[in-house]
């Protein structure tokens, strides 16, 4: 369920500090006093009035808007006409924005600016920026520097580099992007984020020179290494067990594991001695099976120490090993067992390797000769038979002088397993994944090996197999197919390898040219499920295991023709890979060096070849608009194109080596945009399809897709414009475009989303957007970094005609929230206009009451209307204003027994999902799930206007029929039984009630829920009803003898009332409003018992203090603005609600209603002070929908220099007839408590009062009142005093007293009292009731002045 406040949040008060948002001329109302409240009516968007606020838009701009994390949107600013905002960003507490655009708010800026939302303000990024449009940006925190995207020249061809430490613009370090189009549509990262990614439409060539010539480049040169060894990667050693013995006992070169990868040169903390005098031993133990074919030792030439003679000895088998190695000093190839290690300080390390590639687990290293004062070494490594990489990612450390580290990726479910190797202390660990037989590969698990390699080459690659009799699961064993892919534009090799094996197998999968293609080459080999698996599985299920992977270098340097090879050079197109650690310049336009091409660089590499150059490129227009990285590896593209070999259009996957089709072929229509959770994968863009139309047209714009399972999915089917922006964030994707509607995957057409839409990435549904929009939207992105256990707000961006605060499709739940502002919980789904014919069209007249409540009915057993005014019979009810679909004309509350539960039962002009069909009228909505539900049994066609529960009985009116059923305009539905009693309700004849069943109705009749039938009210009413309300025990109707009686003269109404509201059930206070006869004006009058009087009269500025008729249409004025509803104090009128239809016209409110129909004020620290009219008016007819009695807490004006009017004791006696005015309701209690306060008459002065006496014996509850904190004009006080610069001053310093005599207290807001107690008066600024505190329990409330001394 989303909830949204009044004011943002703390968290996004960064964001807002400039908008100030300040509704200062509005009371607050306590809303939570009534239980739960809901407002209706037919509005697709809603805000509060904010009079500081500029509410127009012009949609010719492009305007910023912040998004809270709960859906609530407030406008920031707007570019110069024309404008674009494409792209936004955020660095720490810095928001930058981009596009194309000359200006942004009132700051001059060009194509990019940044906002600092703390001060609220814009600013240009220096000179010598973009000089054309910026279609992306990259925030990169960790180096605090912001780059750009686009298409422009200046400082550097499609990229430039903003330092926020130097507030300078630059050149990236490649120099830029040239080429087509020579445009940058997006940079992203990859997903460690250790580099960018640049896509558009580019070509950066590489100078394609050969990686290993005659040594590694990753490794430093010596001419005690050949190619060969150089090419050999270390095994890492941090996890092995090292010990040297015996060492040194200089703390400086005692610590073994400091001669693995020294960091520096030969020196302390670099080096290794052995004991002065002593021969040595070194032992590394790596406790796990590795492939090794020599070691490398690197001497110490410090004081004129050093090794001269060492053996090998291999572990497990205890063989001392016959080495060769290059003397450096003749460069010819030498063997030895006993081997010299040079003494010569120019050759840094010598390599030193076996006869053949050996599986051991350790190395024994015995220093047996030495110089000086005794051996040492600064290098000790083991080197790999080539390269290498385990299942098991723990055992995947970075070897030294290697850039990256191998690793493993996988799909679906792996576990470890421990292999046993009849080796004491030595394990193996494996990983396994079961399938079910019959699963196909696609659909199977996978596991893809990523070995380091450090240099091309001749290779044997193999696959390692445990035996499957130590794991006892040979029945379950299978085969598996094992792609290799050796780079350098090769095509992959398949190998199909039987893994039931019993012992140990090496299976080799690969024998060729292995050819990196940069310095941080990794390999991919993928192993999946054979498309035939062999043996028949055990219970049902195969077993694969993944254990290592092991390459055997036969013959250094080998090259191959990839792709993209032009000339001397190769070419990429639309994919650049950046690594954020490559800092030397470089120049992309003539050639990027072959050191700085990456493994991804392929994708480039491989789009230049299969789109034919550049000139066919350009011809057909492709271009790479979007990317993104699975943590799997895989890169996923969308853009324009279409490619051969894979035979895909519009998006493609580069993974293990080379690009792939996504199933269907890809997509009919350009992709635009590319978000991942988890595993799916979100896209947006201009399509319907795949390209073998295997969704039905159901993917429109936006579709989802299994990376898994490579499966597309529909989001309902779509919507019908194209996409332009995605963000996922917060368990929603947001998506944004050139849209105006969710489509519909069954009947209907949908519902109305214009620009942007929500979708529940776990619920799987759309839902509402929060904001009101009415526009288009080309960005949606995260905003700055929310506070700690906050969640992320989003920036949007578009060119917006209309936009509110809260998004709600006709119905929003109401309660308090920080500060006494509302807080608003919208229908958590979007309500539809699918409805039938006969559904939207309004009729003449209106029926319906104003306050509906879920847990009272006016007697026990009938369902009664009653009449509390008279109208001149000549004069009729103005034609309802439209109330366009979707619209909620009606609500109730209902607390459904079996559950506990509390639901919303709405009714109106709307359609809404229903699971493969669609509903419409009427609805169950449960807040908790943010869900609707339809009735059982038939539908509703037509227009539901009124709803009302009485025990388990719903009764729904309104002008509609239930098909297959008798029900016209009134039905009554069993909400336990789930069934609409059709028998038993004879219909209404039309919509105005001219008869029901047999029995004439004229205007108004009853229902009788015992005997089932129809009754008429007296002789009824001859005219028309527009509104009905309940006045206690003394009506107007008289129920006993089934009268009515008249209330004042017609004729001093200016026309016929559409809106009517009692105080308390008290027939001597009600309020009328609705639209004069000829039509020119509104009113709102008030009956006193006597007469009526008009009401409005202090209305200030340009309005007239005194006039018969108050035009509450002429109130909503350019300063009010578009005003639904508004607030009347019986001093002035306060716009309150703004709202707008789905087309961005005027919207209305139609009802209140609320869940506790008996509740008090008893609050502590505030008193009952004012009460206002929500008065809810039809701008364009005039005509008043509802007026709702709603109280208020403690509002006190701010009059910090009046001076409080001291205590004198003197004048208790004058104040003796304070109990003869005790209120008798809380409408007379205000008039008590603040004559003085609001230093004028209380406009509801001529209520008539009631005795004490009178009093004594009513209850004070179940008033249709609210209360509620002050707005920000007043000052929130604890106490009346505390809102005064002086008199009594604070809630602790009140002055004490003590009671003359006993005061019962039970009304609202008072206090008991008994003869003596001590009291502290908190306020004496009344002359007949004073605010006291009781001094023994804190209580605090009002007693009469004259019963204090």
């Amino acid at each position: 369920m989303t909830t949204f406040r009044g004011p943002p949040p703390w968290y996004l008060l960064s964001l807002l500090a400039l908008l100030n948002v300040v509704r200062a001329d509005v009371p607050l109302v306590d809303f939570d006093r009534m239980g739960t409240v809901g407002l209706v009516g037919a509005f697709a968007g809603l805000d509060f009035f904010n009079s500081s606020a500029n509410l127009t838009f012009d949609p010719s701009t492009s305007t910023l808007l912040l998004r809270s994390p709960h859906g609530a949107l407030t406008r920031i600013a707007s570019t110069s006409a024309g404008g674009i905002i494409s792209a936004g960003c955020a660095i720490g507490n810095t928001y930058y924005i981009a596009g194309e655009f000359s200006s942004i708010g009132t700051v001059t800026a060009s194509n990019v600016a940044s906002y600092n939302p703390a001060a609220g303000t814009f600013a240009a990024l220096g000179k010598g920026g973009p000089n054309g449009p910026v279609n992306a940006l990259f925030c990169d925190s960790t180096h605090n520097k912001l780059w750009a995207g686009g298409h422009f020249t200046t400082p550097a061809s499609a990229v430039a580099v903003w330092d926020t430490g130097s507030s300078s613009w630059s050149a990236p370090p490649f120099g830029g992007l040239t080429g087509v189009a020579a445009e940058v549509l997006s940079i992203t990262t990859n997903s460690s984020q250790a580099s960018l990614f640049f896509s558009g439409s580019f070509v950066a060539p590489f100078q394609g020179a050969a990686l290993n010539t005659n040594n590694n480049p990753n490794v430093p040169f010596s001419s005690g290494a050949t190619p060969f060894s150089s090419s050999l990667v270390p095994i890492p050693l941090q996890t092995a067990q090292i010990e040297g013995s015996p060492s040194s006992i200089d703390p400086n070169f005692s610590q073994i594991q400091n001669i693995l990868c020294p960091t520096g040169n030969d020196g302390p903390g670099q080096t290794w001695f052995a004991a002065d005098g002593s021969s040595a031993q070194i032992t590394a133990r790596t406790f796990q099976y590795i492939s090794a074919s020599g070691i490398r030792l690197g001497n110490t030439f410090l004081n004129g120490r050093g090794t001269t003679e060492f053996t090998v000895t291999t572990i497990p088998d205890n063989t001392v090993q016959q080495l060769s190695f290059v003397n450096p000093a003749t460069g010819q190839t030498q063997t030895c067992t006993n081997c010299p290690l040079s003494v010569d300080a120019t050759v840094p390390y010598q390599d030193f390797t076996f006869q053949n590639a050996r599986i051991i687990t350790g190395v024994q290293v015995t220093l047996s000769a030495f110089q000086g004062a005794g051996a040492g070494l600064h290098l000790f490594q083991i080197l790999s038979s080539g390269a290498f990489a385990s299942a098991v990612a723990a055992n995947n450390d970075i070897s030294c002088f290697a850039p990256v580290a191998s690793g493993a990726t996988f799909t679906g479910q792996w576990t470890d397993l421990e292999a046993n190797t009849n080796i004491p202390a030595t394990t193996q660990a494996v990983l396994v994944s079961t399938v079910n037989v019959g699963t196909t590969p696609a659909n199977g698990p996978s596991f893809t090996w990523m070995p380091y390699i450090s240099a091309s080459g001749q290779y044997t690659i193999n696959l390692l197999v445990p035996g499957c009799t130590d794991f006892q699961d040979c029945a379950l064993r299978t085969s598996v197919q094992v792609e290799v892919f050796p780079g350098g534009g090769q095509d992959p090799v398949v190998t199909v390898i039987d893994q039931r094996n019993q012992n140990d197998a090496v299976q080799q999968i690969y024998n060729g040219p292995v050819v990196p293609s940069s310095p941080n080459f990794v390999l991919t080999i993928t192993m999946t499920l054979a498309d035939n698996p062999a043996g028949a599985g055990q219970n049902g299920q195969y077993r694969l295991v993944a254990d290592r992977v092991q390459l055997i270098l036969t013959k250094p340097d080998a090259t191959a023709n990839g792709p993209g090879i032009v000339g001397n050079g190769k070419v990429a197109f639309g994919f650049l890979e950046w690594p954020f650690s490559l800092t030397a310049n470089a120049n992309a336009a003539t050639g990027l060096p072959d050191a700085d091409e990456t493994f991804l660089d392929t994708i480039g590499l491989s789009l230049f070849n299969d789109l034919g150059g550049e000139a066919a490129i350009a011809a057909y227009g492709a271009v790479i608009s979007a990317v993104v990285h699975h943590p799997s590896g895989a890169v996923f593209l969308g853009g324009t194109f279409s490619l051969n070999a894979p035979a895909t259009s519009n998006i493609v996957v580069f993974k293990n080596g080379a690009l792939k089709a996504l199933s269907g072929g890809g997509l009919n229509g350009p992709v635009t945009s590319l978000a991942f959770q988890g595993n799916t994968l979100y896209v947006g863009g201009s399509f319907s399809d795949t390209q073998s139309k295997s969704t039905q047209g159901r993917i429109n714009g936006i579709a989802s897709y299994d990376v898994a399972h490579d499966q597309w999915s529909p989001l309902l089917a779509g919507v019908d414009g194209p996409v332009q922006s995605l963000n996922v964030d917060n368990g929603q994707l947001a998506v944004a475009g050139k849209f105006t509607r969710i489509r519909s995957a069954g009947v209907g057409t949908g519902l109305e989303s214009p620009g942007l839409a929500l979708w529940n990435t776990s619920s799987g549904g759309w839902v509402n957007g929060g904001g009101f929009l009415l526009g288009s939207l080309t960005f949606v992105g995260n905003g700055t970094t929310p506070a700690k256990g906050q969640q992320q707000s989003q920036i949007i961006a578009g060119n917006i005609g209309d936009s509110l605060e809260y998004g709600a499709s006709g119905f929003v739940l109401v309660q308090n929230g920080n500060g006494g502002e509302p807080e608003l919980t919208p229908l958590g789904v979007q309500l539809g206009d699918d409805v039938a014919s006969s559904s939207t069209t309004a009729t003449t007249k209106r029926r319906g009451t104003n306050n509906q409540r879920a847990t009272t009915t006016w007697v026990s057993r009938r369902m009664k209307f009653a009449r509390l005014l008279e109208r001149q019979s000549s004069t009729s009810l103005p034609p309802d204003p439209p109330a366009p679909a979707p619209a909620v004309l009606a609500g109730t509350f209902w607390i459904n027994a079996t559950n506990s539960k509390q639901v919303a039962i709405i009714g109106g002009n709307f359609s809404f999902a229903n699971g493969n069909a669609v509903s419409a009228g009427i609805a169950v909505y449960n807040p908790s799930a943010a869900a609707l539900t339809a009735l059982q049994g038939p539908a509703i066609s037509g227009i539901v206007r009124a709803v009302l529960v009485q025990d388990t009985l719903l009764f729904v009116g309104g002008t509609f029929t239930i098909p297959g059923t008798s029900i016209a305009n009134f039905g009554i539905y069993d909400l336990v039984h789930n069934t609409w009693l059709s028998s038993a309700v004879p219909a209404l004849q039309n919509p105005n009630g001219a008869s029901a069943g047999s029995l004439q109705c004229h205007a108004i009749c009853e229902w009788d829920v015992e005997t089932n039938q129809w009754n008429a009210l007296g002789d009824g009413i001859q005219g028309d009803i527009a509104s009905v309300a309940y006045a206690g025990s003394n009506q107007d109707f008289t129920f006993s003898n089934a009268s009515w009686s008249i209330m004042g003269n017609g004729a001093n109404l200016p026309g016929p009332v559409t809106a009517v509201t009692v105080n308390n059930g008290n027939t001597s206070s009600i309020f009328a409003a609705g639209r004069s006869t000829d039509g020119s004006s509104s009113f709102l009058a008030a009956w006193n018992g006597h007469t009526w009087s008009s009401q409005g009269s202090a209305l200030g500025g340009s309005h007239p203090r005194r006039s018969n008729v108050v035009d509450v249409r002429n109130l909503l004025d350019s300063s009010f603005g578009q005003a639904s509803s508004i607030l009347f104090d019986g001093h002035s009128f306060y716009p309150y609600i703004v709202t707008a239809s789905e087309s961005g016209s005027p919207g209305s409110m139609s009802g209140l209603f609320n869940s506790i129909a008996n509740f008090s004020f008893a609050q502590h620290h505030f008193l009952a002070t004012g009460v206002v009219i929500l008065i809810s008016i039809a701008i364009g007819a005039g005509i008043v929908f509802l007026l709702v009695l709603l109280g208020i807490l403690w509002t006190l004006f701010a009059r910090r220099d009046e001076a409080v009017s001291k205590f004198d004791p003197a004048d208790m006696g004058n104040d003796d007839d304070s109990t003869e005015h005790r209120p008798s309701s809380l409408l007379e209690h205000i008039n008590a408590a603040t004559t003085s306060i609001l230093e004028s008459q209380s406009p509801f002065q001529g209520v008539e009062k009631e005795t004490a006496a009178a009093d004594a014996g009513a209850s004070s509850t179940g008033h249709d009142l609210l209360s509620g904190p002050d707005a920000s004009n007043y000052i929130r006080a604890e106490t009346p005093s505390d809102a005064f610069g002086g008199g009594l001053g604070t809630e602790e310093t009140g002055r004490p007293a003590h009671a003359r005599y006993s005061f019962d207290g039970t009304g609202e807001g008072e206090l008991s009292l008994a003869v003596g107690q001590e009291i502290e008066i908190l306020d004496d600024n009344d002359h007949s009731w004073w605010y006291a505190r009781d001094v023994r329990t804190g209580n605090e409330g009002v007693v009469p002045a004259s019963y204090v001394y």
